[in-house]
């Protein structure tokens, strides 16, 4: 079995990677032939192209940042679908759009091929470690066959039909972005009120307040940095496709909207390419209180 990834960025990068070490038999590209060196170094070939990895490959994971560089690798006489054949799969473990996902899974039906999406969370440390959860919509024996391939990144949970594996994935961003927020705008209270900030998360994390925000993206606010390893334009990107999918499916989400906007204010002050919990220097900035702490915050991209 021949493995091509498409996308080594932030989060492919390392997920191809672990693949790689695992001695599968791995074609990469991306649209910067350097993020590939570490893949290569570990023995993976490169392809020039998409459709070069459709060709070459049996199962093709792409990972890139939302639909429209999905329909870029897509599309096109050099796209995945291109090169894509009878018995193949493709895997899109990018966050995308639900209905999207199975229009492509139409297009790959007609080449003979089969199509699942299996979009992940876990953060940069989680793809590093090979710790991720793994959201994957499609038939159970394509899911078979991707599966010791997935089980390098992580565990994988099956979701139903080709497209839901997005529409689990976009639902458990909207929890942690509103966490997210609501994690800042309490921390900052707290600090306002004159409680030590490092005692308030301790009684947060033993308490029904606890989240694996509280947990994972505290210590990011605490160093000042807030986590640079997404920025508020993908934070956008997928609440918009969160609402997007809510105004399809009828069911009112005020507050998924109030966070959205939220995050479109910390756009405008801070830049699209601003870290993702810029969204809590929001209220710092309107509140006047740090939120800073010593500690030895380790980025959990270096853990």
């Amino acid at each position: 079995m021949k493995v091509g990834y498409i996308g080594l960025g932030v989060m492919g990068g390392p997920m191809a990677l672990n693949i790689a070490s695992a001695r599968f038999d791995l074609v990469v590209n991306d649209i910067d032939r350097a993020k590939a060196d570490p893949q290569i170094e570990a023995g993976a070939a490169w392809a020039a192209t998409p459709r070069e990895v459709a060709e070459a490959a049996d199962i093709i994971l792409t990972s890139v940042p939302g639909p429209l560089q999905v329909a870029a690798v897509a599309d096109g006489e050099d796209g995945l679908l291109a090169g894509l054949g009878v018995g193949k799969i493709w895997a899109d473990m990018t966050t995308n759009r639900p209905s999207f996902v199975r229009e492509l899974g139409d297009k790959v039906a007609a080449k003979g091929a089969v199509m699942l999406d299996a979009p992940v969370t876990g953060a940069v440390d989680g793809a590093r470690r090979g710790a991720l959860t793994i959201f994957v919509g499609g038939a159970p024996d394509s899911l078979a066959r991707c599966q010791p391939i997935f089980d390098v990144m992580g565990k994988t949970a099956a979701s139903g039909k080709l497209g839901d594996g997005n529409v689990v994935k976009l639902i458990t961003n909207q929890l942690w972005f509103t966490h997210a927020r609501i994690l800042g705008e309490g921390l900052a209270l707290g600090a306002k009120a004159g409680v030590d900030i490092l005692v308030l998360w301790e009684a947060i994390k033993a308490s029904v307040g606890d989240s694996f925000v509280a947990h994972h993206d505290a210590p990011s606010i605490f160093a000042g940095h807030y986590d640079p390893s997404f920025s508020i334009a993908l934070c956008l990107k997928d609440l918009g496709l969160t609402t997007e999918l809510a105004r399809d499916v009828g069911v009112p989400v005020a507050l998924t909207e109030k966070v959205e906007a939220l995050f479109g204010d910390a756009e405008r002050a801070y830049g699209g390419d601003a870290p993702e919990l810029t969204v809590v220097k929001l209220v710092e900035d309107a509140a006047g209180v740090s939120l800073r702490a010593d500690g030895d915050w380790v980025p959990h991209w270096e853990k």
